[in-house]
């Protein structure tokens, strides 16, 4: 596995965690009320939307780069 494809997984399941961490974090928020989970929720998805910005600047860059 090239370092490009290894970086793609990684950053793609970087996302998915901060997104689900953002979800449960929410989840827990309406539960409980408690404001830590509400921050926590905002961190965590504004760092998905962070991550997925990065991931489109990381594959512009890379595109002339092959996979294996």
């Amino acid at each position: 596995m090239s370092l490009k494809a290894f970086h793609i997984v990684f950053v793609i399941a970087s996302i998915l965690l901060a997104f689900g961490f953002g979800v449960w974090s929410y989840l827990d928020y309406r539960e409980q009320g408690t404001t830590s989970d509400l921050v926590f929720a905002v961190g965590s998805t504004l760092g998905g939307v962070i991550l997925m910005i990065y991931f489109k600047a990381v594959l512009r860059k890379l595109k002339n780069i092959s996979y294996l």
